[in-house]
């Protein structure tokens, strides 16, 4: 017999009754009967029930044996009477008779108990993770991120991807984060750079001729930490492809992605890939308030300035005689109480608004009629014309913002989310998925008036060169992302991977030949030698797992997070260096006061 264990503590059954067995694990719960004792013992594959009398020659050992204690039992397989089978369990029919005893590791008071469902503060959580990663939720979380992995990497080689690894350590990089520098010891007073994504190199793989390259890579960028997002790393399945246009990217990763959320969804309605959407980001922002949006919201929203041009509701008619402003309608069906729409217009000033806007329709004396302060402002024609163009009736609810898009888009997104989450109109047994395409690669700085890239620069403008000879602000780029329920999952672009192109494009953001050639020298060079048109994208990993094992945060399917203030409070990270390591590197640290 194996010196630890003949099995699993989810293997034994009524087959296995009579038979003498071994195994290790964890005391997961203790429970003292009037002499006699019974130990749920776990493992990371499920739990036995052990049991000892005073007739066991280890029972007065076992007296002494706590939660959490790692032990290893030998003993006698036995049926469970009928009446105490548990079938929520494989081991439910049977429990172990503990004939031997041998403490592993005893454990100290716990600072957080594995047994039960109680809520501790994330600081204890993180502090004491190895903890915290025994309890079963975390188990199932880990070992669906395993899996999610494995099969994101059995469908890509189904796919006759091949995997190939890139630096760790490379050059630093502008990609629209923070990089995390590393000093050199051979080079003092140089850097090295984690790589904020495999970017450069998985081009120069397309250039140098292979085709088709994945990799589930690790990436680093020092960001603020959200609920969705690490402030450190994380991880993605990376791709690209040579010779293929936007479409064949999306006619790639789709099935690979559709596969994985069917396998690992729990049942939950995945749409077939060629029913997802392909939405403008100028689209996306309009409808939504925003280029991730959760379709799973039906609401749309409208623009319905026209009903408010010289209307009687002076705050909306004045600023539309601002040039770039425009109001907004978010429909909202079933909302037409007001109650309601009190609730919502207090949403708003939470928001930093003085209000939102109202109308709301119900039954009147002679049939349907108009309420709230915006109906009586406008009157009944505009009212009226409001209700047909967003398609309400009796019951329902319109609320309205207004000003210049880029400054109210956010918050009328999130009104729409509240709205859509507050009147039951979500169905939350869906993944909805929506490419989000045709992203403008330029924006304006209204103060200074300086172009500057608004997304991806080294994504391939739509219509090449002769696209940036014309207004900037107009130019799209074959770049798009993946959104589902509200999350951007996976974000790409058909690549720029012409020289003259890449010069014009900078130029126009005001980065000159020299500097282009200075910052991304290796590329710059690379196109030079017959680069092939190619493409791809990168799915983020840890938001997919968040998704499928239904968290609203990411640190719960991490093995081990960072808290929100970038720190391992479990490895104590960063800390100082010593005065030797500084010394080696030639670094000295400047105090902050």
């Amino acid at each position: 017999m194996h010196a630890y264990r003949s099995h699993t503590c989810a293997e034994l059954n009524k087959s296995n009754v009579g038979e003498t067995v071994r195994l290790s694990g964890w005391v997961h719960r203790v429970r003292d009967h009037g002499g006699l004792l019974f130990i749920d013992l776990r493992d990371h594959y499920g739990i036995t029930q052990v049991m000892a009398d005073p007739d066991s020659p280890v029972f007065s050992e076992l007296e002494k044996v706590r939660s959490e204690w790692c032990i290893k039992i030998e003993g006698n397989v036995m049926a469970r009477d009928e009446s105490l089978v548990n079938p929520a369990i494989p081991t439910g029919e049977i429990e172990v008779f503990i004939r031997d005893l041998d403490v592993l590791g005893k454990a100290e008071e716990l600072p957080l108990m594995v047994f039960g469902d109680q809520e501790y503060p994330e600081e204890t959580r993180l502090k004491y993770r190895f903890l915290d990663l025994r309890r079963e939720a975390m188990q199932e979380n880990m070992k669906m991120r395993s899996d999610v992995v494995m099969s994101m990497r059995k469908r890509m080689w189904d796919l006759n991807f091949r995997e190939y690894q890139t630096p760790i350590i490379t050059a630093s990089s502008p990609e629209g984060a923070r990089d995390f520098l590393v000093p050199s010891r051979l080079h003092p007073g140089k850097f090295y750079a984690l790589p904020q994504a495999p970017q450069q190199f998985k081009q120069l793989m397309m250039v140098a001729g292979y085709d088709k390259y994945f990799q589930i890579a690790p990436c680093f960028r020092d960001e603020d930490p959200r609920a969705d997002r690490s402030p450190t790393d994380f991880y993605q399945l990376d791709l690209e492809m040579s010779f293929v246009e936007q479409q064949d990217v999306f006619d790639t990763i789709a099935p690979v992605l559709a596969g994985v959320f069917e396998e690992f969804g729990g049942g939950r309605k995945v749409d077939a890939p060629q029913d997802w959407p392909q939405i403008s980001y100028r689209d996306a922002a309009l409808w939504y308030g925003s280029d991730k949006p959760d379709l799973r919201n039906p609401i749309k929203m409208q623009i319905v300035s026209e009903h408010f041009a010289g209307s009687g509701f002076a705050i909306f008619a004045k600023l539309l005689e601002q040039e770039g402003t425009e109001i907004r309608a978010i429909p909202a069906p079933t909302g037409g109480s007001r109650k309601f729409c009190d609730r919502m217009n207090k949403f708003a000033q939470g928001e930093g608004l003085p209000g939102m806007g109202y109308i709301f329709w119900r039954e009147g004396a002679d049939g349907m009629e108009a309420a709230g302060p915006l109906a009586k402002n406008i009157g009944p024609e505009r009212t009226e014309a409001i209700r047909q163009q967003l398609g309400l009736g009796v019951g329902d609810a319109a609320f309205f913002l207004g000003g210049k898009p880029k400054a109210f888009e956010a918050v009328a997104g999130r009104a729409r989310n509240v709205i859509g989450e507050e009147l039951g109109l979500i169905d939350k047994d869906r993944f909805a998925f929506a490419w989000i395409v045709d992203f403008p690669i330029y924006e304006q700085d209204e103060e200074s008036g300086k172009i500057d890239f608004e997304h991806n620069p080294f994504s391939m403008p739509q219509g090449g060169l002769d696209a940036l000879n014309g207004d900037p602000l107009q130019v799209l780029g074959y770049q798009y992302d993946l959104a589902c329920n509200g999350y951007e999952l996976v974000s790409g672009a058909i690549r720029n991977h012409k020289p003259e192109v890449m010069l014009k494009a900078f130029e126009i953001a005001g980065y000159g030949e020299e500097e282009v050639k200075s910052r991304f020298g290796a590329l710059y060079k690379a196109f030079q030698y017959g680069a092939p048109p190619h493409g791809g994208c990168a799915a983020g990993v840890d938001r997919i797992v968040m998704l499928l094992a239904d968290q609203q945060n990411i640190r719960e399917v991490v093995m081990f997070p960072m808290n929100q203030r970038a720190e391992d409070l479990m490895m104590n990270a960063p800390s100082d260096p010593t005065s030797d390591q500084l010394m080696e590197l030639g670094l000295r640290v400047i105090p902050q006061d």
